[in-house]
């Protein structure tokens, strides 16, 4: 095997932990890969660790005993966030995305990457606390937001579908009413999709009333789950009485006037 410095050692090391976020790696399997000490690649992480936090990226865990490694932990400092959704909202609040119906036009932001993956991150921050087992958002919009999400946190995405599909086997479905349009429609979730007890983090894209929020929220409970948590992007400020009680929003939308192209958009600090 080539020998490998310790430059080339580390930037390798890092890029490694950072693709797989809350992916526990072992010593031994960096070992075998770069053919150095288990005491050597301690003295890397403690390198990488030190820089990420250095500026704001994240952490990287150290966790011990016969079935422990290292892992990099995306964790955003406050000020980059807020850097980030202040930047977010001015983009949102570009006059030409005023659309007819007094709407909004994000789908661009949406399924912009290298945005989507900050923002899972800053989700990631947020709700750690919470020890999630999965990552639930309802199709489609919101997909990319919480694949994202899940990413950052290392945990399987769980897609609720409005209607069933014969390809994912028995589901389980609810009639839930939306809040806005007070429509009644039905979302269905695969048996299999949720372990009975499981913790959930639901993620979705806008909230206006909260009524698809509860639809999966209830949605959970009858398999077992429990919604520990709830986020979405941007949540309107009106009506302020949401059909959820408890939520978390980045991005709140106070008004969009179709005469003036207006849009008040602002980060939720």
């Amino acid at each position: 095997m080539t020998k490998v410095r310790r430059v080339e050692r580390v930037v390798a090391l890092s890029k490694m932990l950072m693709d797989m976020p809350g992916y526990l790696f072992s010593l031994g399997h960096f070992s075998n890969i770069f053919g150095a000490a288990k005491s050597t690649l301690s003295e890397d992480m403690v390198t990488i660790k030190q820089a990420i936090e250095q500026f704001g990226l994240g952490t990287v865990e150290t966790v011990s005993g016969a079935a422990g490694g290292v892992r990099y932990v995306p964790c955003h400092s406050e000020e980059r966030m807020n850097t980030f959704l202040t930047g977010m909202a001015m983009r949102l609040a570009e006059p030409e995305r005023v659309i007819p119906g007094g709407f909004l036009y994000m789908s661009d932001i949406l399924f912009m990457p290298d945005l989507m993956v900050q923002v899972g991150e800053i989700f990631r921050t947020r709700f750690a606390h919470l020890a999630p087992d999965y990552i639930m958002t309802v199709e489609t919009k919101g997909i990319p937001l919480a694949f994202t999400t899940a990413r950052a946190f290392g945990l399987p995405l769980v897609i609720v579908r409005q209607g069933g599909k014969v390809t994912e086997g028995p589901s389980v479905s609810i009639n839930y009413v939306t809040g806005s349009a007070k429509r009644i429609q039905t979302m269905s979730l695969p048996r299999r999709a949720l372990v009975s007890g499981s913790k959930v983090l639901v993620i979705d894209d806008f909230m206006k009333a909260g009524g698809t929020a509860r639809g999966m929220i209830d949605l959970a409970n009858e398999v077992g789950a429990k919604v520990v948590g709830t986020g979405v992007l941007i949540a309107t400020n009106e009506p302020e009485k949401k059909l959820v009680d408890e939520y978390l929003a980045l991005l709140m939308l106070h008004d969009v006037d179709s005469h003036t192209k207006k849009i008040d958009i602002r980060p939720v600090f």
